[in-house]
Parts: C-alpha cells; sequence; structure tokens
C-alpha cells in the first residue's frame, strides 16, 4: 500500500494499492499508442491542452494547494503560489512552444538544410515530494507540446498529488492513455527503465537516487535529464547592501520549509560585515512563524517525513561538534509532527556537515571570508553545482569578472535563485545534467533532426 502521511500530525490520512504489473503494462501500451497519433497533431494545436491546463489549474487552486499541504507540509500561501507558477508555466509554452520547435533552417552551399525538433516517444518522469505539483508541471507541459507522452512515478509519500495531475491532464483535453501515472514502489523502477518504450528518462531527486537512474538509463542507452541535490551558495561581498541581503536570505533558506535543492544552504560572508548580516539575518529569522501549515500566517511548516528530520539534526550535530556556533534553534520542536526549528550556525568551515553536505531542511550555515577570492574558492568547494546567489554593489564587474569563476548551472546578482519558465534551469557536477525550462528544455526530450536537400534533378 501506497500512503500518504500528514506531516503535521504524524497520522496515515489515506492509502492506495500498487498498481499491478499488468496494469502498468497496460498503461505504458497505451501512452506508446497515444504518442504515435500525438505526434502527428501540429504543435499549435497541441498547446491547446496547455492552456486547458492552465485553466484548470486557476479554477481549484484552493483545493490543490490544500492538498500539497496535507501531504508534505508546504505553508499554504506557499503552495498556492506554486499551483499558479504552474499555470504561468502552461501558458508561457502555450504562447512559445511553436516557435521554441520551429525548424531552423541552416545555411549550406546550394542545398537547403537544417534541424527539424521531433518527439522521443514516451518518457518517464520520476519526481520528487517538495514540489509535487510545479516539479512535474515544469516537465511535462514542454515535454507533451514537443509530441511526447509521458508516464509518472511520483515520490510515494505524495500519492494523492500524483493522482490529481493525471486528473488535471485529462481534464485539460489531453488524449486519452498519452499520459499516466503509476503507483509503484521505488524498487519497480529499474524495470521501467529498461523497457523498450520508454524512450527517455527524467529524475528530479537526491543525487545518490541520480546516480542509480543514470546507470540504469545508460545501461539502456536512454537519454536522461538529471536535476538532482545542491549546496547553493550565497556570497555576500564586502560592499553588499547588508540589509537587503539579509532580508532576502531568510526566503532564500527557508522557502518550502527549507526543503528545496535551490534553497541557499551555505551563507558565506566577507568577515567586514558578518557580524551586521548575522545579527540581520538572525533577527528576520525570528520573526519566522512555525505553526500549522494550513494557517496562512504559517512561514515554517513541519519537515515532510521524520527520517529527513533526523537526518538534519544529525547533521547539525556533528556541525555544532565540528566547531559550529550556534546562533539560533538547532532543536527538534515538540509533540506531534515533524517539526524542526529555524536554525543558524555561524563559523562553519570545510570538513564540517552543514558546508560539506546538502541540509535538507530549515539550517543554515554562516561561513566568513576574508576575501572575495576566498568566497569564490568556498563558493565551489563542494560537489553541488546547481545555483549561486551573489550580493555586491559592483554589478558590473560581478557580471564581468566573478561570474565566470563561480561554478554553478545559474548565478543571481543580488538576488535569490529560482525557477523561472522563461530561463534554463539544471546545474553541472553532482547536481545532474541536462536542462529544463525555456527554449533548451522543451528540446531536451527530441531528436535534433537534420535534414538536407540537394537541387532536383531531371
Amino acid at each position: 500500500m501506497i500512503s500518504t502521511i500528514n506531516p503535521v500530525t504524524g497520522e496515515t490520512t489515506a492509502t492506495f494499492p500498487a498498481h499491478t504489473t499488468a496494469e502498468v503494462q497496460a498503461k505504458l501500451d497505451a501512452a506508446v499508442a497515444a504518442q504515435s497519433q500525438w505526434r502527428l497533431v501540429p504543435v499549435e494545436d497541441r498547446v491547446q491542452v496547455l492552456r486547458n491546463t492552465a485553466k484548470v489549474l486557476r479554477e481549484n487552486k484552493a483545493e490543490y494547494a490544500a492538498l500539497i499541504t496535507l501531504e508534505m507540509g508546504k505553508p499554504i500561501t506557499e503552495a498556492e503560489a506554486e499551483i499558479e507558477k504552474c499555470a504561468l508555466t502552461a501558458e508561457y509554452y502555450a504562447e512559445t512552444a511553436p516557435a521554441h520547435l520551429a525548424p531552423e533552417q541552416i545555411a549550406s552551399s546550394a542545398a537547403s538544410s537544417g534541424v527539424v525538433f521531433d518527439p522521443l516517444g514516451v518518457v518517464l518522469a520520476i519526481m520528487p515530494w517538495n514540489y509535487p505539483f510545479w516539479q512535474f508541471f515544469r516537465f511535462v507541459l514542454p515535454a507533451v507540446a514537443a509530441g511526447n507522452g509521458a508516464i509518472l512515478k511520483h515520490a510515494n509519500n505524495v500519492p494523492q498529488a500524483a493522482l490529481a495531475v493525471q486528473d488535471i491532464m485529462e481534464q485539460a483535453g489531453l488524449p486519452e492513455g498519452l499520459f499516466a501515472t503509476v503507483l509503484i514502489e521505488s524498487s519497480e523502477v529499474a524495470a521501467l527503465i529498461a523497457d523498450d518504450r520508454i524512450a527517455a528518462v527524467t529524475l528530479t531527486g537526491s543525487t545518490q537516487v541520480g546516480s542509480i537512474v543514470a546507470s540504469q538509463a545508460g545501461a539502456a542507452l536512454k537519454k536522461q535529464v538529471l536535476e538532482l541535490g545542491g549546496s547553493d551558495p550565497f556570497i555576500v561581498l564586502a560592499d553588499a547592501d547588508v540589509r537587503a541581503a539579509a532580508k532576502t536570505a531568510v526566503k532564500a533558506r527557508f522557502t518550502n520549509n527549507g526543503q528545496s535543492c535551490v534553497n541557499a544552504k551555505r551563507f558565506i560572508v566577507d568577515e567586514k560585515i558578518a557580524d551586521e548580516f548575522v545579527a540581520e539575518f538572525t533577527a528576520n529569522t525570528k520573526a519566522l512563524i512555525v505553526g500549522d501549515p494550513t494557517d496562512p500566517a504559517t512561514t515554517i511548516g513541519p519537515m515532510a517525513r521524520e527520517n529527513l528530520r533526523t537526518e538534519l539534526h544529525d547533521q547539525v550535530t556533528r556541525t555544532l561538534a565540528g566547531g559550529g556556533q550556534l546562533v539560533l534553534g538547532g532543536n527538534v520542536v515538540d509533540g506531534p509532527g515533524y517539526y524542526y526549528e529555524p536554525t543558524i550556525i555561524d563559523h562553519v568551515k570545510p570538513g564540517q556537515a552543514a558546508f560539506d553536505e546538502e541540509t535538507f531542511g530549515p539550517v543554515a550555515a554562516i561561513i566568513r571570508v576574508s576575501s572575495t577570492e576566498e568566497a569564490i574558492t568556498l563558493a565551489n568547494q563542494s560537489e553541488y553545482g546547481l545555483g549561486a546567489a551573489l550580493w555586491t554593489q559592483d554589478t558590473a564587474a560581478a557580471a564581468a569578472e566573478l561570474l565566470p569563476k563561480i561554478d554553478a548551472g545559474a548565478v543571481f546578482i543580488n538576488g535569490m535563485v529560482a525557477s523561472d519558465p522563461r530561463l534554463p534551469f539544471g546545474g553541472i557536477k553532482k547536481s545532474g545534467y541536462g536542462r529544463e525550462l525555456g527554449s533548451y528544455g522543451i528540446r531536451e526530450f527530441t531528436n535534433m533532426k537534420t535534414f538536407w536537400t540537394g537541387p532536383a534533378t531531371n
């Protein structure tokens, strides 16, 4: 059985039988059959489903947001924003997909040549629980616009969200069978990846799971897009607007209860302004409200699962034992549910857990540096490379000199890292490969087919 466990109470609120092997096989057959016809539909017609998707999402925003909050504990205002972001992305691709997928002409002497973008087939999407609607829709919207079908294996602690997104796509008018959710255990994913009916694989999840999926998909010679873990640096240089940086830092770290791959996790601050930054950051963090995520006033809800909280507290304990200095929090919240105090640890250094590991929860590590050069060195001293934030008044120099030195898939100057449907999103190193969103993302699951036509002969 696959269950919903309310992270506010720790109680099981719903259970669902896993799909049988025969049911999964039938869904695969249906997806392949539907995709063979969908690929022939002009993209200008395919995008009507995306417009309908935006409409369904907005009409039922309260219902879907409540479902997110129930299953993984996101504050309700953030859950509502997640649904709206999905709707905006549907509208973005409805408008831009025809241009993104239009054939490209390339000059080649007297011949006609260029590239067309054909769909790959049925894509297996392995999705996480932390953004149960957004992570799915940012994949499926461009994928189906490009002519693909999809099978979703969602995280097993959000089964109702997994079933809801299938219902949304059906309401939006996607052809029957083209997309399906499968409720299966993780141990059954390898067989799906190996199945000849699956053309490609996308995963958003941990680096550890990404390595497993990459090896399985690689053995089957299937295209992959992997968006994995992150330990994003938030670099505050000596000339930065400290008050603005510290205010943004709270949102950058504690959004989604601190459970996001692109949350800022390592705050690398020039020692000349570090005391001021820590004081401002701490004061703003104290203003966060830990409580019932269904209450609009709440800004920090519970962590999604008890084991995640246990792992996070172990990281905090090891960091403090290694020399980190506790500024705020550091404790499991007493009572039901999986709450953890918003936590700040100062004087963190390489070799300590909060520097070396991804902390997937409401814990911020402060790293003090003596120069810009040291800040960049420590920012890059990570196995991850998803996003990075850089705060400085000298934005021209940052863009010209520092931007090329930062190892990350995205660098935001004087802002927090965030995904945007117009911009490519993805990482390097152990944060994965491939891109989602923008024109690059919609082409990931296409065959970039070269064509060449010579002059006609008599």
